[in-house]
């Protein structure tokens, strides 16, 4: 792989990618992640071993997903990824998703507090399952402004939309995450 492809950043080497699919592009992000995917399955999988099972996996999955969807902020979308693939793992064993110390386990009264943490990451993690079902121009504002913390005027500078496409993208990004929130719990039931 020729040393060029490593001084691109995540844009150029997803444009790339998106331009003519060659999997040496998915190559040299997934390369210059692999730590911290390592770092995520680790945190929440607490085995090397599994950890290092689960970057395979995710590798895998990262590239039949970017194959199906245009991405626009990688690293973010990557950490999504692998947080989900893993949490997916903990459910399908049966285990807690949260780090439940032996004293807390044994005290009764803190029951609700486990339910509650536990239904928390339950519900941050349909919220970003209902972000990737937003139309571009929503996530991409929703995703600035809330998880990256970004004022309008920075939103506007970084996507070229104006200030009023910004604003009702992310009202309206606001508006459509509740309704697919709402299915989401609606459908659990």
């Amino acid at each position: 792989m020729p040393l060029l492809h490593h001084d691109k950043d995540d844009k150029e080497l997803l444009l790339c990618f998106y331009k003519d699919g060659n999997n040496e592009w998915l190559g040299v992000l997934l390369q210059r992640y692999t730590g911290l995917l390592f770092g995520v399955s680790m945190k929440y999988l607490k085995n090397e071993e599994n950890a290092k099972d689960a970057v395979q996996q995710i590798f895998l999955k990262v590239i039949s997903e970017l194959q199906k969807y245009k991405v626009d902020y990688f690293k973010s979308w990557l950490y999504i990824i692998a947080k989900n693939y893993c949490l997916m793992q903990l459910r399908g064993k049966g285990k807690i998703t949260t780090e439940i110390n032996d004293n807390i386990l044994q005290s009764a009264d803190n029951s609700e507090a486990i339910e509650t943490h536990i239904k928390k990451e339950i519900s941050l993690t349909q919220l970003e399952e209902a972000i990737t079902l937003l139309n571009e121009e929503q996530r991409i504002c929703v995703t600035l402004f809330y998880l990256q913390k970004k004022s309008y005027q920075e939103i506007v500078a970084e996507t070229n939309y104006s200030m009023l496409q910004v604003k009702s993208n992310i009202q309206n990004g606001k508006r459509n995450l509740k309704i697919q929130m709402v299915r989401m719990i609606y459908n659990e039931q």
